[in-house]
């Protein structure tokens, strides 16, 4: 019976014999270990929301996640921290409930806010910051992060926001942060999500590596004395799994520690740059002096010397008195010579230095932030140049000294002939988009690999963004009248400017003190053949961008208002400029003297031709003093002569023959018998362009509306050959428009003029085989529904649109 209630128990004979036959039972004696492994850290700062173009008033939010980008859904970042870093105004009604992180998909929600109006700041001032676990990766991180931005919406009712539930996702903007960039970044990065919600939010990126702080829990071991004696037992051929394994381990653990040390000498390296940028001093000395010195120590005290490269033999140096990197980075080998235990205790004390610079970098902004912000938004403002230039080719062409006689006046002056080398120049349009596609070909060739964020608006594809040909021409002196023109005097041409490096010397003007002062600056758009006066919004918005200071006018004179004579609509946009001028003038002069006024005016189509008559009229006499920059989108200059669209020329026809419309009879210059007395013609001789400081021409080969070579004012083949009064009174209209241009401005005389032709070639498979493309309507549209290009152009040439 007693035998019996032991087995129920759980006692049997053997038990109870192995028990009495111990002197002392056996107890496992198992420490936690702490888990080798390492974290992304990135954290996002929101600084402010600002509405640009939104077309609806309502209640938004900004939804925040990321993930891997080699991995599925689930492998995504984790919201792990939140701050407040200013107090937002608790009286505002345009803020309503709390900050909110979702469980469900890792993401984080901003509170909502209210937009009532255009051009609307709303402060956010928060930090979140994410941790990517790196546990799939030995060390560093060999994917990209896909940093992921939504914008929800939600209607107005009774001024209360409905639930997130109810928010629908009105446009998302996806950015890519690079391999190399994970290793240690501090980058500005403005959302605008795209052109049907164009917004501005303000945000600052910063990503290090950081040590995991997780206990792994350790193998189960039995408290039966069998199985000390089967582990003592063990076979030999687990022996050598576990030594396989070791091995494995202590390479994964080299892998840790140089990515923890990388990381440290970066976000020093970093910190630095930051405190001296601002002008306030972070106080690192004393870690600097010892944080070398304590992996080095450890060393010493287990017996070993570590030998760093450079530094003689068992001589160990203290590396951060360069900053430039403690250790060669580019061998391991003084690693391989630490222990397993010594190569844990480095890692766990690197992990414990970057938290303490961490920590000390997120204090240090949060006191900073305006000042980091700003240092931040310069760097990536100076940047755009470079990191755009995959999609734009550069050239220079001199402007001919003599009139203007045929085709070879304007190609034999290019600096880029490879094109024209292997291709017969018959069609300069022709050739241009030949060139643009080889470029692109070779864009598909190309691995793009840096260290910057890249927009996925544009690095998405690639080969959709479009290719930008930009021909900047040297502005040589005017010709005689004799039409044997030779050079009576030469202002010096700043080579920084046709070099394209004009960005730096426009900042320094623009932070002169000289130039510092009120200064009231205007731009007008101007739409096109039946147009709308928000057709322009892209170009304004990339110009607020820049310059958020300028004051513009989407001028409505001539909607609906496009068939009738140039003259007529050139007089009601004079009208509309000069009383649009004068209010504006009159509201910043209460708040002190302008010292300064700048006119500028953006024309798309034959909004372009309508901006030249409006200058030629005589109510802009007075206002051309204040001319600054001249933006032409496919522009009609020399009007449709020569154009080479046989079905938009039937269309033409045909327009002329059943409606009788004005404009179109003046832009085939068949508005009088003579062609000295057509409007066109009249319109080249007078004063339009000379008054300008800065011209830009946009041209697509791909226009089918537009003729390539009006839009870019020059010659083109059939004129040259042409003996006839038409090509006589064609090449009298270019060279009154070179002279024009070739000349120095009135008001400065020893400014530099900067002209510039622009060809835009966009990505044709996106049109598709339909009646917009195949008559060449898409490119022409492009242009407003695109913004891109102007971009590209404008952020390289920002000081032109200041």
């Amino acid at each position: 019976m007693l035998r019996r209630l032991g087995w129920l128990i759980g006692l049997s004979q053997r038990s109870r014999q192995t028990k009495s036959l111990d002197a002392e039972p056996y107890v496992a004696r198992v420490k936690p270990v702490l888990m080798v492994d390492t974290v992304q850290e990135i954290a996002i700062y929101i600084h402010r929301f600002h509405n640009l173009d939104l077309f609806q008033q309502g209640w938004y939010q900004i939804k925040i996640s990321m993930r891997w980008e080699d991995g599925d859904n689930n492998s995504c970042g984790i919201p792990s921290r939140v701050v407040q870093y200013e107090a937002l105004d608790s009286t505002s009604n345009d803020s309503y409930g709390v900050w909110k992180i979702d469980d469900k998909d890792s993401s984080f929600l901003t509170q909502p806010f209210r937009i009532k109006y255009a051009r609307q700041d709303v402060r956010l001032c928060m930090m979140v910051s994410f941790t990517m676990p790196l546990e799939r990766y030995e060390g560093s991180a060999t994917s990209a992060v896909i940093l992921k931005f939504e914008l929800l919406y939600s209607p107005i009712m009774e001024d209360i926001p409905v639930t997130h539930s109810d928010a629908c996702a009105a446009a998302v903007h996806e950015f890519r942060i690079p391999p190399k960039a994970l290793s240690g970044v501090h980058s500005y990065c403005p959302v605008h999500f795209d052109t049907f919600h164009a917004v501005l939010i303000d945000v600052s990126v910063h990503v290090s590596v950081m040590k995991s702080a997780a206990y792994k829990r350790p193998a189960v071991l039995s408290s039966d004395a069998s199985n000390g004696k089967n582990l003592a037992s063990g076979n030999v051929q687990s022996s050598k799994k576990a030594f396989t394994q070791i091995a494995s381990a202590d390479k994964k653990l080299v892998s840790f520690v140089k990515a923890l040390l990388g990381a440290r000498d970066t976000l020093l390296e970093e910190m630095q740059s930051l405190s001296k940028a601002v002008g306030q001093t972070i106080d690192l000395s004393e870690f600097v002096s010892s944080m070398d010195n304590a992996l080095l120590s450890d060393s010493a005290s287990t017996g070993k010397s570590v030998e760093v490269e450079g530094s003689g033999q068992g001589k160990q140096q203290n590396n951060l008195e360069k900053l430039n990197g403690p250790f060669d980075l580019a061998s391991d080998d003084w690693l391989h010579n630490f222990s397993k235990e010594h190569l844990s205790r480095t890692f766990h004390l690197l992990g414990t230095q970057l938290h303490y610079l961490w920590n000390t970098f997120l204090t240090f902004h949060r006191d900073n932030y305006t000042k980091i912000l700003e240092y931040l938004r310069d760097i990536w403002t100076k940047d755009r140049r470079a990191e755009w230039s995959i999609w734009m080719v550069y050239s220079k062409v001199e402007m001919p000294h003599h009139f203007i006689s045929g085709m070879d006046d304007i190609s034999n002056h290019s600096s880029h002939k490879r094109v024209s080398s292997v291709l017969k120049p018959n069609d300069p349009a022709q050739v241009a988009a030949t060139r643009a596609e080889l470029h692109r070909r070779s864009i598909a060739q190309m691995r793009i690999n840096n260290r910057a964020i890249q927009d996925m608006h544009i690095f998405g594809d690639p080969l959709r963004v479009p290719i930008v040909i930009i021909e900047r021409v040297w502005n040589a002196p005017r010709r005689t009248f004799s039409e044997n023109s030779y050079m009576r005097h030469v202002d010096r041409i700043d080579s920084s400017l046709l070099n394209g490096h004009d960005d730096e010397s426009g900042t320094k003007k623009h932070n002169n003190p000289q130039h510092s002062g009120r200064e009231l600056k205007i731009v007008v758009f101007v739409h096109g053949f039946q147009g709308h006066h928000l057709d322009l919004r892209h170009i304004r918005n990339q110009w607020l961008l820049i310059d958020p200071k300028i004051e513009f006018l989407m001028s409505e004179a001539n909607e609906e208002k496009t068939h009738g004579d140039f003259r007529e609509m050139g007089q009601r946009l004079a009208q509309e400029v000069v009383s649009f001028f004068k209010r504006k003038k009159d509201k910043h002069a209460r708040y002190g003297r302008l010292k300064n006024i700048k006119l500028s005016f953006v024309g798309h189509s034959i909004g372009n031709v309508i901006i030249r008559a409006a200058i030629a009229d005589s109510l802009m006499d007075p206002y051309r003093k204040y001319f600054h920059t001249y933006l032409s989108l496919s522009g009609p200059h020399l009007g449709y002569l020569y154009s080479s669209n046989s079905l938009f020329n039937s269309g033409l026809w045909l327009l002329k023959k059943l409606k009788s419309t004005q404009v179109i009879h003046q832009l085939t210059l068949t508005d009088d018998p003579d062609l000295q007395n057509t409007f066109f013609y009249k319109l080249c001789k007078q004063k339009t362009l000379g008054s300008f400081k800065n011209i830009i021409l946009l041209s697509s080969p791909q226009d089918g509306y537009v003729p390539y070579h009006s839009a870019r004012i020059e010659s083109c083949q059939p004129a040259s050959f042409d003996n006839s009064k038409r090509g006589v009174a064609f090449l009298e209209m270019l060279n009154n428009c070179m002279d024009q241009i070739r000349g120095p401005s009135p008001e400065t005389p020893h400014h530099q003029r900067v002209f510039m032709r622009c060809d835009v070639n966009f990505d044709t498979t996106l049109y598709g085989r339909n009646l917009n493309s195949f008559i060449g309507r898409a490119a022409h549209i492009e242009f407003l529904e695109s913004d891109i290009f102007a971009r590209f152009i404008m952020w390289s040439f920002q000081d032109l649109f200041r």
